[in-house]
């Protein structure tokens, strides 16, 4: 897409403004409709983004908005590239306790491109000037509405000038921040630890230079992990492997190192050449990888709300796997409250550089922790993601349904019964016996086992990315408890549910592997 005017940009910035009297109304509880247009696009590398088994059942992901059709002032506008099943929509509206079916329904408009192809769907809806009118038409006074999307580009940024509403997300001209070497530059100005490294790499040379130079600065270095800068869910890491032992002369190192680089270690498929491609179009860095007796990968959720206040949203021990151990798998809600206290105090020093950048938006940091025997919890930063993350459909699910808040003194969710609760989710519970399931095949077993949330109890499971389960035999769940143990054991029962509902079905066609059949760490 061809860099934004500066009159489109001079537009988008007016339209921003606007977003603090929304959020103001939206915080005192304005009975003046608001309208949120929920496009779910993915707009990430293309090559990327292939990476991901059914990718296009991403754009469900962000149905748990339909929820906030409780409130009876609230409307939404839900645009995906096909069709939603009409049992996924009922399956959303019947958690609406206290508000009538029709009353939620004759507030919610689904739109669709009727466009299967591998592109963003932002971009979709921008090729189609006729459904861009009838957005417009449907979402009623603009300067009662507002884009949300999972990320924001500059493909976001010109569907929200050519609606006529502000985009609650980041700024595209601050996206650099987010990216893995603005990372790094923003985790040094908020004074928060960080693994040595080198970013704003493009080339095989420059790759080779970091990790001489890694090797250099500490000997005993045995691993480090070259990352694409816009890659997502780990997918673009890369672990390289120190030739061992390494040669004693400079010269003689660094060919070793050159020689042992083809030898990548990769954490989705992909191939030398190609990652050096997308290296040099996007850039990336090189960093030690961080080892010890005994790590884990907590997060943070933030949000800098339009009138500059900074708010902690959650944190999580996320769930990694893979071949190298660094695939997004999954998260448990919150992180252990043994370095809880780190976490948050560093995503506010994050939150704190990132608002004098001028971001607006919801973001999250990854992060490691790590300790050997007799020692505390370190903590390092990995990376900042200015968009949704694996870890925002689940929690805003949760909030959305038991209207619950955070306490930052501990961590926990309290409902406004005033119950603590956890989860644990994913995006990817899968298996090959889940295939040929339609929704309705889906929603029937629901009912037929009890396998869902209860809003008496304020727990059990709720699905989405229900739409993939027929191609692809994945679905997510969040699986909310009133313990972190009850959630584990509800998640292991719903796979268990699942699989004894769906075994005597015969499927042809082969499978990646289920997420259950790789181990998963237990996060004591």
């Amino acid at each position: 897409m061809p860099e934004a005017s500066p009159e489109l940009r001079q537009r988008f910035r007016a339209l921003q403004a606007r977003l603090v009297d929304i959020w103001r109304a939206i915080e005192a509880g304005s009975t003046v409709a608001q309208t949120s247009v929920v496009v779910p696009s993915l707009s990430f590398d293309r090559q990327e983004l292939a990476k991901i088994a059914g990718a296009p059942f991403y754009e469900e992901r962000l149905l748990f908005s339909l929820i906030r059709l409780r409130d009876p002032h609230a409307r939404c506008i839900y645009v995906t590239s096909q069709p939603v099943h009409p049992a996924i929509v009922d399956y959303y509206l019947q958690l609406l306790i206290g508000v009538p079916a029709r009353h939620a329904r004759s507030r919610l408009k689904m739109f669709c491109t009727y466009d299967a192809r591998s592109v963003p769907l932002t971009a979709k809806i921008l090729a189609r000037p006729r459904l861009v009118e009838r957005i417009r038409r449907a979402m009623g006074d603009p300067a009662h509405a507002y884009l949300t999307c999972f990320n924001s580009t500059k493909l976001e940024r010109q569907l929200a000038v050519e609606l006529g509403i502000p985009l609650n997300g980041v700024d595209p001209d601050l996206l650099a921040l987010g990216t893995k070497s603005g990372s790094r530059a923003v985790f040094r100005e908020a004074g928060v630890a960080l693994a040595p490294g080198r970013e704003g790499v493009h080339s095989e040379g420059e790759v080779i230079d970091a990790l001489v130079a890694l090797a250099q600065e500490d000997p005993e270095l045995r691993r480090a992990v070259i990352k694409l800068n816009e890659s997502f869910a780990g997918a673009g890491n890369a672990l390289f492997h120190f030739p061992q032992p390494l040669p004693a002369g400079a010269e003689a190192r660094r060919a070793a190192i050159a020689a042992a680089l083809p030898t990548l270690e990769w954490s989705s498929e992909e191939c030398y050449d190609a990652f050096l491609g997308k290296l040099a179009g996007m850039g990336g860095i090189v960093e030690a990888f961080l080892e010890a007796e005994e790590s884990r990968s907590p997060s943070v959720q933030m949000r800098i709300v339009p009138t500059g206040d900074i708010e902690l949203v959650s944190t999580h021990d996320q769930v990694l796997g893979g071949t190298t151990g660094q695939t997004y798998i999954g998260c448990r809600f919150p992180c252990d409250p043994a370095y809880r206290q780190q976490v948050q105090d560093a995503g506010w020093r994050i939150a704190q550089a990132l608002a004098r950048h001028g971001v607006v938006s919801r973001f999250g940091v990854d992060f490691m922790v790590l300790r050997d025997e007799g020692t505390h919890w370190r903590l390092q930063a990995i990376e900042i993601n200015l968009r949704m993350g694996g870890t925002t459909p689940p929690f805003l699910a949760l909030q959305f349904l038991t209207g619950g808040e955070l306490d930052p003194g501990t961590g926990e969710l309290r409902t406004l019964s005033g119950r603590v609760r956890c989860y644990r989710a994913t995006d990817s519970l899968v298996s090959s016996a889940y295939r040929g399931l339609l929704p309705e095949d889906f929603v029937d077993i629901l009912a037929d086992e009890g396998l869902q949330y209860r809003p008496v109890s304020e727990t059990g499971v709720l699905f989405h990315m229900i739409g993939a389960l027929s191609e692809h035999g994945k679905v997510g769940v969040t699986c909310i408890g009133r313990t972190q143990d009850e959630a584990d054991a509800l998640f292991a029962r719903t796979a268990e549910v699942l699989d004894a509902a769906t075994s005597q079905v015969s499927v042809a066609s082969p499978s990646p592997p289920s997420s259950r059949d790789r181990p998963l760490p237990r996060m004591e």
